[in-house]
């Protein structure tokens, strides 16, 4: 990989410029040209280690979501998962090592809608669902350190998010904003020109609204999104905990200690199906490195808890959150 390509992978999956020129001002970060940056961008999305430079918005505060589970026999997994992948509002949708092998991710505009979708799944599928809605997130970032892969301490003093903000009203321009930026910025000069006009709002308002999300707390990362599995990380495990509740707080301090816990946050107990609360994620190179770093979390003390490691096995589909006003589909 050019040293080029690795700097704009590595320095700005977060914090990308909000400003009307955003390509100028990384050729002077980076001692280049904006046209330069520009085609290696564009290179890296056709060879699709880039999925867009985009948002990444914080669960729930544009639209509804689920984490769902289903425990499907082997011979009709292929067939469930083609059924579950035809919605298009799941957006992630993963055959993992587990009793519950079919784990799928649903984002709607509303509630009414996520409802009706998990409903048409249960029944098409035939199957009992496990819905695990997000409780508390303490910590969301898929951002990959491309410049080393070893299991080091980087943050011992993160800490988890702030409260939740409240969910956004969207009206009809912030909706177009949320949809263009989950599509990913268009690869020109002005690109929040465009998605401004796109919403009929103009550029400095669009930059404004963009700015007031992030400092609320309602877009979690606004950078160049990657394809983890293209870049080299072809091994992932959920890892799930059964914690009480009274040591939530420490269990948590724990697993934001390690820069490789991407993902952490609590989902309701299902007893006596499902007897975890505290989720995270790990990503590998392969899975001998993810088991290093589970290895790595249960020596930080959270050993003394049950839990489970759930590999990925198959990616039935993976994709950006659908558009918000989707009509209502029987997928």
């Amino acid at each position: 990989m050019l040293d080029l390509e690795l700097t704009l992978l590595n320095c700005y999956q977060r914090n990308f410029p909000l400003e009307p020129l955003p390509f100028h001002v990384l050729a002077r970060e980076l001692g280049t040209s904006p046209e330069r940056v520009l085609r290696t961008l564009a290179v890296l999305k056709a060879r699709r280690i880039v999925s867009r430079i985009g948002a990444t918005f914080r669960p729930n505060t544009v639209g509804a979501s689920l984490l769902g589970a289903l425990a499907v026999p082997e011979d009709r997994l292929e067939a469930v998962a083609e059924m579950v992948s035809g919605y298009p509002e799941i957006t992630h949708n993963y055959e993992r090592e587990h009793r519950y092998n079919l784990w799928f991710v649903a984002t709607a505009a509303d509630e009414e809608r996520l409802a009706a979708v998990t409903r048409e799944i249960e029944v098409r599928a035939r199957l009992p669902l496990l819905e695990l809605p997000l409780l508390e997130d303490y910590h969301i970032d898929l951002g990959f350190n491309l410049a080393a892969d070893g299991a080091r301490l980087r943050h011992p003093s993160r800490r988890p998010l702030p409260p939740h903000p409240h969910r956004v009203d969207l009206d009809g321009p912030a909706r177009v904003l949320v949809e263009g930026l989950q599509r990913g910025l268009p690869l020109i000069e002005r690109p929040y020109a465009a998605l401004g006009e796109a919403a009929g709002m103009g550029e400095e308002a669009a930059i404004t609204r963009l700015r007031d999300w992030l400092a609320g707390g309602v877009i979690q990362r606004l950078g160049v999104i990657v394809h983890h599995h293209e870049l080299g990380y072809r091994a992932n495990a959920m890892v799930v905990w059964d914690v009480p509740e009274a040591e939530l707080p420490k269990a948590v301090a724990a697993l934001l200690a390690w820069d490789f816990v991407t993902l952490c946050y609590r989902r309701p107990r299902r007893p006596p199906e499902w007897p975890y609360n505290l989720f995270c994620m790990i990503h590998g190179r392969d899975r001998n490195r993810v088991l290093e770093r589970v290895g790595l979390l249960a020596e930080s003390g959270l050993d003394r808890f049950p839990h489970e490691v759930l590999f990925s096995r198959r990616r039935f589909k993976q994709r950006e959150a659908p558009r918000l006003d989707l009509e209502t589909t029987d997928g």
